[in-house]
């Protein structure tokens, strides 16, 4: 599995950069339920899929409603395993798959940051799930299927601009997640990597991200994918709607002109998947 280096920590556990690693691994966006007004990290944000809806959960500092009981090899190991201090596996909606590849030192670092934030005594609300995806041991099985635990290594063919834009898409921006199809049990296709889903979160479209020209971002420069990334506007001067305008709000528009731009090396080196089931990403998608 190819990966990329993230900028060495400088001490494991700083809370000031584990503030950049919650803004690029998307945490505030997936665990703030901003249209009901919640606190943040208090969970409650609804995830429509086909298997049921999904709830983020309380990740906030409380004791008794978070994860303040938690130590940090409980949190590293829930990124890095999909596994619950408790020893169940969570679903992965809870994209694991993508975070295992994170550095240790990036885990620490996000960990330390998250024990900085106030906490909040709000109960996390339980999926709603259709059968048989309620039961929960069968993640287990999927996970048999589906997920390969581990580290990611830098590619050492590649420059370190391609090494850090494949880690934000791969691992921390679990872009994947999103942006690749997936099939009846919910396992991405790794054939499609990036090749847009015809049945996304909320059951929502998702472009396809490849450089394929006529269905993808082949027509588009660098510069149109840092500048879509970073403040939302798209090549054809409309602004990025959906689910992807509250990734750039709170995800890539917070990011470094240096990882905008690395995203944009990976992205563009990417073979280009032709996908006319997904919709190209234009007219403000």
């Amino acid at each position: 599995m190819l990966v990329a280096l993230a900028a060495p920590a400088t001490a494991t556990g700083s809370a000031a950069r584990g503030e950049y690693i919650f803004y690029a691994a998307g945490c505030k966006a997936c665990h703030t339920d901003k249209k009901a007004g919640g606190s943040l990290l208090a969970g409650g944000t609804a995830l429509e899929t086909p298997f049921g809806v999904f709830y983020a959960p309380n990740i906030t500092p409380d004791p008794d409603f978070g994860v303040g009981r938690w130590t940090e090899d409980d949190f590293i190991r829930a990124l890095a395993e999909g596994v619950a201090p408790d020893g169940s596996d969570y679903y992965p909606a809870f994209p694991y798959i993508s975070y295992t590849g994170m550095t240790r030192g990036d885990a620490a670092d996000l960990w330390a940051y998250i024990r900085t934030l106030p906490p909040a005594s709000t109960a996390s609300r339980p999926h709603e799930l259709d059968f048989p995806f309620s039961w929960r041991f069968l993640v287990g099985f999927w996970k048999w299927l589906y997920f390969t635990p581990g580290p990611m290594a830098a590619d050492p063919a590649r420059d370190g601009a391609w090494n850090r834009g494949a880690y934000l898409v791969r691992v921390l921006g679990h872009c994947a997640e999103c942006h690749s199809p997936r099939n009846a049990l919910g396992g991405l296709d790794e054939d499609s990597y990036l090749a847009g889903n015809p049945d996304g979160p909320d059951g929502e479209p998702v472009p396809n991200i490849t450089p394929d020209a006529k269905t993808g971002i082949g027509d588009w420069s660098t510069g149109d994918i840092t500048f879509a990334l970073g403040i939302g506007i798209l090549p054809n001067s409309e602004v990025i709607g959906s689910a992807m305008a509250d990734v750039v709000q709170e995800t890539t528009g917070k990011l470094t002109d240096a990882d905008l731009a690395a995203i944009a090396v990976y992205l563009r080196s990417l073979p280009p998947i032709s996908n006319v089931i997904a919709r190209k990403p234009k007219d403000g998608d």
